[in-house]
């Protein structure tokens, strides 16, 4: 993707400074061999001098660089990387997507950053609480993203997941006439930008903090998989489901025990789980009559089941059985059904 080396690259620029500027800037961006880099506190402690010092002589090494006739020399290959941050990324992009983009190697992509940070064609946007490190040619394009992707952000509900096809869409609302520039492989490499959008396991997004999208142990994972069956399911089927979706062991006991204990999860029969947001209601089968009586008002026999059957997986004598208690309900004289007072 790039047609220059690196490595050799970054050698010929660092030859122009005098020996210590070359060595805290290699520290500092990993350009040694084994490609390890230090803090300006670490750095400091190797020559006796302070964290503050370091960090002048690294901006010293840095502007000499960016004024010396080697830099001037190689300035087509800085060129050539404000083309790719605009091919890639519209003008912005990422710097962890533009580093896999362009190298798998930890040690090249150290000399590739140092690249970036010397090169002047382009610039830095520092991370922060709401984005990544992200590099841009356009500020005009920097901030309409990011105004794009915070409205993105401030639509979504705590806990809502949205399909790849549908955050993208949304997207495209909230750029408005920018989004007709670009492609939609863009469009997802700018979502990369925020840390206030994310994407769980199974590819939909939502928000970043919510345990739908950072999975963090058996219950999320199970809630996952039975969003993504799309019905219920018996848990045992949900402790096999996380194992072949996530490649993650779930023991059959233990993923009972946590949909038990989490609201997420409603029991709507034998062993069997529904998501709470599907609409169930909660409780025993007693419980679900109690709701629907109160709510309806009286019922048929027949009525009664077919509305039990929506909320519960049980047979139409578990239900008949549970109608017996007198304490509860009672049969009036046109034949239906309603609680007791």
């Amino acid at each position: 993707m790039i047609s220059f080396k690196p490595k050799q690259v970054t050698k010929t620029l660092l030859d122009v400074l005098p020996e210590r500027a070359r060595d805290v800037l290699e520290k500092r961006y990993g350009l040694g061999t084994d490609g390890e880099t230090y803090t300006l506190e670490a750095i400091g402690q190797s020559y006796g001098i302070t964290r503050e010092r370091v960090r002048q002589i690294e901006n010293y090494g840095i502007q000499s660089i960016q004024k010396s006739d080697v830099y001037k020399k190689h300035y087509e290959l800085f060129i050539e990387m404000q083309k790719l941050i605009d091919q890639l990324g519209g003008g912005l992009i990422a710097e962890h997507v533009l580093l896999d983009e362009l190298s798998s190697d930890p040690v090249i992509r150290n000399h590739l950053y140092f690249l970036l940070v010397v090169g002047d064609p382009f610039y830095k946007s520092k991370e922060s609480s709401q984005y990544t490190h992200r590099w841009f040619t356009e500020r005009k394009t920097l901030d309409a993203v990011e105004k794009a992707l915070q409205g993105v952000h401030d639509k979504l509900s705590p806990d809502e997941l949205v399909s790849e096809h549908e955050i993208i869409n949304r997207f495209r609302t909230e750029l408005a006439e920018i989004a007709a520039d670009h492609n939609e492989e863009v469009l997802k490499r700018w979502l990369s930008i925020s840390k206030q959008i994310g994407r769980n396991p199974l590819g939909d997004w939502g928000p970043a903090e919510s345990p739908n999208v950072r999975v963090k142990g058996i219950r999320d994972y199970a809630y996952l998989a039975v969003k993504r069956h799309g019905s219920p399911m018996h848990f045992r089927e949900v402790a096999t489901a996380i194992n072949e979706l996530f490649g993650h062991k779930a023991h059959i006991a233990t993923t009972h025990n946590e949909l038990i204990k989490d609201s997420r999860f409603v029991l709507v029969g034998r062993g069997l789980y529904a998501l709470t947001e599907w609409g169930y209601t909660s409780g025993v089968v007693k419980d679900v009559l109690r709701e629907i009586l109160s709510h309806d008002g009286p019922l048929s026999r027949e009525e009664i089941i077919d509305k039990v059957r929506k909320e519960r997986y049980v047979k139409d004598n578990t239900i008949l059985v549970n109608l017996q208690d007198a304490n509860l309900f009672k049969r009036l004289a046109n034949g239906t059904y309603t609680l007791t007072e």
